[in-house]
């Protein structure tokens, strides 16, 4: 008897405690959504220079280190900080080594250039004995204050997911309560950019003055966050 009464308590208790627990509010769920436009502020590029025979002369070759002082003259007189300027390939170090065991060696290296204007790449690009250029290509981009236009575009979102629940709530007679509960989708969307004018033939780059001018199109960021709000 006494398990018996035990029992049927602990039930009561579990009973009791489900039912309490139980969200018995009556809500609503709503998608908010922004969406905005930018234009890319940062872009990384690369540059591969290599040696090569002057007039397909064997013994006047153009060494690597010519082209190299050029590519940083260009990027000192484009007023870019030295340090946007890496080598992206650590085997390009290993061309001396190449040299000795065979004269007719071309040595290449290939750079990382950060830039903020691809019309100062293109100038320095022009800087730079055509020849010696083997392939230029983006490598990438970024926006500087992607921080902070995330926090705007995400409380954008939040108040349009309120707008969109108060006008459905009120159509019904009720009215909007609080947040209950906010989910972050996560889904911060980037669109590659369409690159615009932007010639990558190096018989367009060995002319920097009749270049057309070098940008990007805007790319386009959006967010979605799920709400659930209280309808009292």
């Amino acid at each position: 008897m006494k398990k018996f009464i035990t029992f049927a308590l602990a039930t009561l208790v579990s009973i009791s405690a489900m039912a309490q627990q139980a969200d018995l509010r009556k809500k609503i769920t709503v998608t908010g959504n922004s969406e905005i436009e930018v234009t890319p502020d940062i872009i990384y590029v690369n540059i591969s220079l290599k040696e090569y025979l002057e007039n397909n002369n064997s013994k006047r070759k153009i060494d690597i280190t010519r082209l190299e002082n050029q590519l940083y003259t260009a990027v000192q007189k484009a007023g870019i900080p030295k340090e946007n300027l890496t080598v992206n390939n650590l085997a390009s170090y290993n061309y001396a080594t190449e040299k000795k065991k065979n004269p007719d060696f071309l040595a290449s290296k290939q750079y990382r250039l950060k830039v903020s204007d691809l019309n100062k790449f293109n100038a320095i690009i022009g800087a730079i004995d055509p020849k010696g250029i083997s392939n230029t290509n983006i490598d990438g981009y970024d926006y500087s204050k992607l921080k902070e236009l995330r926090r705007e575009m995400k409380i954008k979102a939040l108040m349009d997911a309120k707008e969109k629940a108060t006008y459905m709530v009120e159509a019904l007679g009720s009215k909007l309560g609080s947040a209950i509960d906010i989910q972050d989708l996560g889904n911060d969307n980037i669109n590659q950019p369409v690159f615009r004018n932007y010639a990558m033939a190096k018989a367009e780059m060995a002319d920097a003055a009749s270049a057309p001018e070098l940008d990007f199109k805007k790319i386009k960021l959006s967010y979605n966050i799920n709400v659930v709000f209280e309808i009292r």
